[in-house]
């Protein structure tokens, strides 16, 4: 295998037919293995200011990510540019298929600001979505998805990141969906709320974690977009140096999980940015159990929790158009919006 790994020549050729980048000793070339790790990492955190974008990923996160990724393929789905031997910029696809049965492609991208409006972030993004639509393609072919199921391309991008934005609008995506990122800026004045009779919060055993994440794709189902959160994505997030199960919240009747709030402490992340924030992440209550109480009771020992030890704020992040009211229900709790994020997407034709 040279350079180009396994990524098909014939995509490669379509990324030249639509302009070749005058750049010299620029090269294109597949993923070569954990010695690219560091050079992901190093692309992350150069280009963080610029995006205005929180990092604190190190060298195990980003092994620990390619370790259980999920309809990724990083031999044939990923593509780095690197001018005279360095590293400037990569981008990876990966995909799913939604509750609704809309087949989605996902993509991820980045150059180095020093690098970027030389056209290499438009090269990435054509390989991107020639890759996707390869993908679609056989999968169609393979009766593996309907010949009439919809064909969709997401980025999921932050409001400081205006160079990504402005590349995907040229390319034609349009913004389709927002989501916020929520801070409570102290945990003073926790409520006191009862679970509903019945209903109680008990300690996580290792037994419990399948039932836990069978349960919260469960609760998800109702949102838009819902995607069936993969075993694989769980799994590295229990291979995370911040799982720390003890801090989760999860309310049961009986056998049966009613609710979780899933907190985790980023240590890195509150030793770069010198402040003491934890998360409560993946909210969720399954539909039995749903305008009971049990969500803000559950974010209020949450908080309680990571008051416990030692923190000062809590964040999470809410779909802004969330149909349950969720974003009602945190600013009851005290959170308040700090940043605004986009979904962009666009049709395509397979």
């Amino acid at each position: 295998m040279d350079n180009i790994m396994k990524i098909e020549a014939k995509i490669l050729e379509k990324i030249s037919s639509h302009g070749t980048v005058e750049i010299p000793g620029l090269v294109l070339r597949g993923f070569e293995g954990e010695v690219d790790y560091p050079k992901i990492v190093a692309i992350l955190h150069g280009c963080a200011v610029a995006d205005g974008l929180e990092r604190s990923e190190k060298l195990e996160d980003v092994a620990n990510t390619y370790a259980h990724l999920h309809n990724s393929d990083p031999t044939t789905d990923m593509l780095f540019a690197e001018v005279s031997g360095e590293a400037v910029g990569y981008s990876r696809i990966w995909w799913a298929v939604e509750g609704s049965g809309q087949w989605v492609g996902f993509q991820l991208g980045n150059v180095l600001p020093q690098w970027r409006h030389k056209g290499i972030g438009s090269m990435l993004l054509r390989f991107n979505e020639n890759r996707l639509r390869q993908i679609a393609a056989q999968l169609k072919e393979s009766g593996q998805l309907p010949a009439n199921a919809p064909c969709l391309l997401d980025n999921f991008v932050s409001s400081t990141e205006t160079d990504r934005v402005n590349l995907l609008e040229q390319r034609g995506y349009k913004a389709v969906r927002y989501a916020f990122e929520m801070v409570r800026p102290d945990l003073e004045n926790i409520p006191d709320l009862p679970l509903p009779p019945g209903v109680e919060v008990r300690p996580v055993e290792p037994e419990h974690v399948r039932m836990i994440w069978e349960a919260s794709n469960e609760a998800f189902r109702d949102h838009w977009g819902y995607i069936p959160d993969p075993w694989e994505e769980f799994e590295r997030f229990m291979n995370d140096p911040d799982y720390d199960p003890s801090l989760w919240r999860v309310a049961w009747q009986g056998d049966q999980v009613a609710g979780m709030v899933l907190s985790y402490i980023d240590k890195d992340q509150n030793e770069i940015y010198s402040r003491k924030r934890g998360y409560t992440e993946n909210i969720c209550v399954r539909r039995p159990w749903r305008k009971q109480g049990v969500a803000k009771a559950l974010i209020a020992l949450s908080l309680i929790a990571l008051k416990e030890r030692g923190m000062m704020e809590a964040g999470l992040g809410v779909d802004a158009e969330n149909t349950s009211g969720a974003l009602q229900l945190y600013e009851s709790m005290g959170y308040r919006v700090v940043k605004r994020s986009t979904i962009y997407r666009k049709l395509i034709n397979v």
